[in-house]
Order: C-alpha cells, then structure tokens, then sequence
C-alpha cells in the first residue's frame, strides 16, 4: 500500500474521531510520522508534545488502521481513571470498542478479559498497577502480551525516576517490552519530560522484543518527536499576597471574573476541603476533588466540570494528567507544586480548545513545609531496604504489607513503594498473600538515589526562582523542560506588564481569617490493633475492648491546612526550640474544648449517652517539648478549675519515640514499651470518678494516644478524651 493511500485512511479515522462531518480534519506531520513509524515500519516511538497537541489521535489513528490490517488489540498503559474515563468515549467516537480495567470496575474484569480473548475489543486500557497483580500478571498478561497489536504507555514519564511522577509499577513494562513479539509497535507519549527523561524513556523502549525463534531480538530503534513546548492560549501570572486569608479573600472576590471554568489545585487533601467550604459560603459553585474522593463523586465532579455546572473544581494532584476538557479557561495554584515540570502538566490542562486561558499561581508559606513532607518519602536508605529483605527472606509464607509493618521502620506508602522497586529489580515478587523474597543478588544504587534527590531540589529552586523572575514566564518553564526553541511568549504578567491586583474584598479578607483561624478538628480513635503484632512478641490483635478505647477526641488545627497549619507548622517544627504554649494557641484550644463540651457528643450536651464533665487532667510525658506540653495542661487545669492528676511517664531509654517517624505497627511497638502510669497518678484516678482529659502535643499515627488512654481507663478512668494541637493530616 502507498504512504498516500495510508495517509488518506488516517485522516479519514482523525475525521471521525474529532467529529467533522465536512472530512476536512488533517494529520499534523509530527503525528502523520509517528502513525507511519508504527503501521507501515512497526517500530518504537516516543513522542514528547504539549498538552493538546493531539497525542491521542496517534494512537487511536495507529489503532484503527493495524485492526483493519488484522493486528491484535492496542494496550494502553494508563495512570488514572479520569484519562480512562476520558479515552474510552474519545475512542467510540471513531468506532473504536475500547474497554477499560481499573480499580473502580473489578466486578467487570472477567467479562472485559473475555471479550478481550474472543477478540471483541480494539483497545484495552489497564492502569500500572494491573501490571503486577499476582492474577492478571501470572494468567491474563502473558496471552495479552503475545496477542498485543500496539502497546500504549500513556504519560511515559512516569516510568523515570528521574521524572516529577515516578511510579514503581510503570517500571513492570521493562519486563513487558521484553516479551512482547517482533515487530509489534510500541508508542510512549508525554507531554513533561525534559532532556533527561526523554532520554531515559527512549533508551527503557529500546528493550529488544522477542524474534521469531523466541531469543530476544537487537535493540528496536526508538523514533523521538519532541515538540515545541509553548502553549499560545496561556496567560502565566503569579500573585504574591500576605497571607493565607488574603489568598482566599482574593479568590472568593474574584473567581467569577476568571474565563470559563476552571481548576483551583492545592498541594493538600486538608486545604482543598477548606478552600472549596470557604467559596461556598462566598457564593461560588465549587467541588472538591482528591485522593480521598469516592469515584462515584469524582465521576460526578468531573462530569460537572465538563458540563460547567461549577465554576471550578479544587483539586489536588489526584486530578492531573489525562483531564481533557478542551474549553478549561483557567487553573489557579494556591501554593506552589515544588516541580517546574509539575506544574507545567498541571497548567496544561487549560486553554486546549480555547483561544485564551489564565494561569495564576498564588504561592504561599507553608509550601516548602509540604515539599518537605512529601520529600520524606523518597527511597529509603539501605539498611531499612536490607531489613524488610531479611524478613521477607526468613518468613515461610509470603507476607502482606499489614504482616510487614510491625517487623519494618517504614511507612506503608513507602514501603509498598519500596517493594514495587525491588520487584522490578528482582530482589522481591508479588504473589498471593503478599510479597517474597527471591534470593537473587541486589545491589543498593547509592548514587542513583542521590543524584535524583539533587534533581528534586535543583527543582524546588527553580520553582522559587520561577515565582520571583522578572523575565518571561513561560520561556522559564519551557527552558526547564529543555525545549531548545524556548523564548519570551509575550503573553505572561511579566511580558505585558499586565499584574493582578491584590486588592480583595476587606469584608472577605475578615470572612477568610475567621474561616482558617477556626479551630477543632476531630480526632477518631484507634479501634483496631494493626496486623502482625504477635509476631514482635505483642500480645495485641483483633478490637481494642470499648472498655479500654480513648473516646473521639479534637485538635486545633491539621499541619497541613492553611489555617491553624500555618501557626503550628512552625510550632512544632523539629528546629523549633521547646518553650511554654503561646496564648494565641492556648485560646485555640480553649474555644475547641468550649465547642466540644457543647457540640454533639459533648458533656454539655442534652445526650444522656455523654459521661459528663471532665473531672481532672492528664498530660502525656514529652521528651522534646517538656515545657510545652507541660504548660499546655497546667493552663487548661487552671482555666478550667480541674485538678491536675499527673502525667503518663514516657521512660524512652532506646530513643524509638524521637527516631524518623515510621509505620503505625512500629509507632504502637515503640509507644508501648515506652509509656508508664506512675502509681501517683494510678491513685489520682482512683480517687476521681468521671472522664479525664488527656494533653498531648500532636498526634499522627494515634498510637500514642490510644496506649495512654487504655491504661489510663484500666486504671480507673471513665472515659479518656484527647486533647492535642495539632494532627499531622
């Protein structure tokens, strides 16, 4: 077949697919290329474009026309369900039978896995995570892998660690590339990879393939098409405010008058519920969406946005890459993303369909707090890596992360994170039941971990650099993302000279502030032992007694809000020196207990279920802030003309309670042996009959709190009722 009879059937499938009746839509020649590369020449393709360029034409194009020539369905490897969601109705459109296995449809696997073997689906999407259940990996992969017409990898720079997304299970398509047959085209697409990962990602295609005899093939060269990075429709602007009242003020002022819809991004679950309250209360028709949104309501968030019925969504990360709604007229950043390269694919969302779209970011104090947070999550160092090894190694049975927790000083974010690494290395498999060890060699890559730690904060400074230039902002960024064609867009605030006003509205700056500064924040108590702890000799599983439970307790404020966060982040800081508790904390915390005592379940209630008033207090022992914590209850016993009974002894000789914060299963381990009830205070609580409040500074796994108020309820208490400044989420 000529390349003109080729080209005139893939314009034909870019008709149909973006809807033009007249037939007039053509292939852009970069996309024409990399279609050419994959049918006619069945080679690897990496393609490095800008949001909205038409990536997914490629490979819907690429589809249609290797299924006509009898080629086995397309797989694409997909990251979240949003870009699922999306690609399935894209693909129907051009008569493309796409179906999708995800998270939120397991009740439809088994039938979309047969539909797939008989032959009745043109494109199946599977997120990274498939790649490596034990299931799919073992009995459905392998047959898909050998039938596989054209492989997808979708937002390809997440299979880098040198990428701002790195995720573990996109590394499973190593194993993938290498097994797939001879000649089978393979399409890596991303729209935020600078010369370092794009270069990576080409060299991770360039896996041989399977000949014919079964021996692996030489290396498929791999064709890269790397476009300009400029988004003519982009508006760049960043506004610097006060603080974070004035931020909110500002937005509630003036949301209405941004084009369109849009998308507000925070850097946190915590601060996107409280921005999406607060413009509701100013009028505004808003959504929340994070990690911890239903899909039922993500589906129905995003379907509102679509149909702009809100104003905006305020979204964390967890609404990102693959997002396609063409006439977006705005995303606002309320504080930083701590990546150029983050942000620039955050950006990317609006201005795809429309001629002109705002950018704005409003950076604030607490964002490189939260860059530090997340930073903590990196690789870990190798004798934790050796550690969970050794375990894994020892056991019989293969062990779930809950079985792994009490036996590793490793959160289970990352630990989960840790072994999807090893998997891939070889040093650990995922099987039924949890992960084993496989004995094979393994070698610590110290210098690869931290060259990429160098990148992260060479990142974070450019994006401080980013939020103080007086340069263009939009030839800043795509310079970061080593766009060689980079130059001033004259588009930008500092382009035009054009600048936001910071002026907001006095009445919704006074409505913000007393919004943030409202305090309580309910703490849920622990009901469960973790799994795994008679393993490490704790005799503890199953349901804590309701006997020995601490009731709901409250704190002040979350360190990851924008409100009371900002005011205890530097509070509580490791840096921050031990001292007596402020007084505008203090009063924070006396206007909880006020609500409390008078909100449901509180012992000024009508309830007759609540036990009543608290008849004394008790502080938790501090080995960092003594003083702090000391003061703390000192001053509510005075305030509230309560005796102090005393404090929970912490006799830490080890220093497991000031080590790096690890997993709930460690954190109880470490609490338990650790915490002490002094016979003094034994016998104040035998001498009081009525629920005690029990001080502490912040809590973040709960353990702590839930040791002290077991033994304070067995030694008498009535009822034990938390009361600490701060949670950690």
């Amino acid at each position: 077949m000529s390349d003109t009879q080729l080209r005139r059937e893939a314009d034909a499938v870019l008709a149909d697919l973006v809807g033009d009746r007249e037939g007039t839509a053509r292939l852009r020649t970069d996309q024409w290329r990399a279609i050419e590369t994959l049918v006619a020449e069945h080679r690897r393709a990496l393609v490095v474009q800008r949001t909205g360029w038409g990536k997914s034409a490629v490979y819907f194009v690429a589809t249609a026309l290797l299924r006509k020539r009898g080629s086995g369905p397309t797989v694409i490897v997909s990251p979240l369900l949003a870009l699922m969601r999306n690609q399935v109705e894209s693909a129907a459109r051009a008569g493309i039978h796409a179906r999708t296995i995800n998270s939120s449809n397991p009740e439809e696997w088994r039938t979309i896995e047969a539909e797939v073997a008989q032959g009745e689906v043109d494109v199946l999407l599977v997120s990274p995570e498939r790649l490596n259940n034990p299931d799919f990996r073992d009995n459905v992969l392998p047959s898909l892998t050998a039938s596989t017409g054209l492989l997808v990898v979708d937002e390809a720079h997440c299979i880098s660690d040198w990428g701002h997304d790195f995720r573990p299970d996109y590394r499973r398509l190593r194993t993938m590339l290498a097994e797939l047959p001879h000649g089978v085209p393979v399409l890596a697409t991303t729209a935020t990879a600078n010369a370092r990962v794009t270069a990576d990602v080409a060299e991770q295609l360039g896996t041989g393939g399977k000949a014919d005899d079964g021996d692996l093939a030489g290396p498929a060269p791999t064709l890269v098409l790397r476009g300009s990075l400029d988004r003519e429709s982009l508006s760049l602007n960043v506004l610097r405010l006060p603080d974070a009242a004035h931020r909110l003020a500002w937005l509630g002022d003036h949301l209405a008058s941004l084009p369109g819809s849009g998308i507000i991004y925070t850097l946190t679950v915590a601060a996107a519920e409280e921005v999406a309250a607060f413009l509701r209360q100013c009028g505004h028709e808003v959504s929340s969406y994070t990690g911890k949104t239903e899909n039922a309501d993500r589906e129905a968030a995003e379907a509102d946005l679509l149909a702009n019925r809100v104003k905006a969504l305020v979204a964390t990360s967890a609404l990102g890459m693959g997002f396609d709604k063409p006439d977006l007229g705005f995303v606002v950043h309320l504080g930083s993303p701590s990546s150029p390269i983050a942000y620039y694919q955050q950006v990317g969302r609006a201005g795809r369909g429309v001629d002109h779209a705002e950018v704005l970011l409003l950076p604030g104090q607490e964002d490189e707090a939260i860059w530090r947070y997340f930073s903590s999550l990196a690789f870990p160092p190798e004798e934790q890596v050796r550690r969970t090894l050794d375990v894994l190694a020892s056991s019989d049975t293969p062990m779930s992360l809950p079985a792994l927790e009490p036996r590793v000083e490793l959160r289970r974010s990352r630990l989960e994170m840790m072994l999807k690494v090893l998997d891939v290395d070889g040093a650990v498999r995922r099987v039924k039941g949890g992960w084993v060890a496989t004995g094979r060699p393994w070698h610590y890559e110290a210098d690869r971990y931290e060259w990429v730690e160098k990148q992260r904060l060479a990142e974070q400074q450019a994006m401080r650099a980013y939020t103080e230039i007086t340069t263009c902002r939009m030839e800043f960024l795509r310079r970061e993302l080593d766009d060689e064609k980079a130059a001033p867009c004259g588009r930008c605030d500092n382009c035009t000279g054009n600048h936001y006003s910071p002026q907001a509205d006095e009445s919704l700056v006074a409505a913000a502030r007393g919004e943030l500064r409202r305090p309580g924040v309910r703490v849920e108590p622990r009901k469960m032992w973790p799994t795994g702890m008679p393993s490490v000799g704790m005799d503890l599983k199953g349901r804590i007694p309701a006997q020995q439970q601490a009731a709901p307790g409250r704190a002040l404020g979350r360190l990851s809000d924008i409100g009371w966060g900002n005011r205890l982040r530097p509070l509580l800081s490791p840096q921050s020196g031990d001292g007596p508790i402020p007084d505008d904390v203090l009063r924070g915390a006396v206007t909880v207990l006020s609500d409390w005592a008078k909100g449901p379940g509180g012992w000024a209630s009508d309830d007759p279920e609540v036990s009543g008033r608290p008849v004394g207090v008790v502080a938790i022992d501090s080995r960092t802030r003594p003083q702090l914590v000391r003061s703390f209850a000192e001053r509510l016993a005075e305030i509230g003309r309560l005796p102090l009974l005393g404090a929970v002894a912490c006799a830490d000789e080890f220093g497991l309670l000031n080590g790096p914060r690890s997993n709930g299963a460690q954190r109880l381990r470490a609490v338990h042996e650790a915490l002490t009830l002094p016979p003094e205070l034994a016998a104040s609580l035998a001498s009081v009959n009525g629920p005690v409040l029990l001080v502490d500074d912040y809590t973040e796994t709960g353990w702590t709190l839930t040791v002290a108020a077991r033994m304070l309820r067995q030694a008498g208490a009535k009822e034990v009722l938390p009361l600490v400044l701060a949670v950690q989420n």
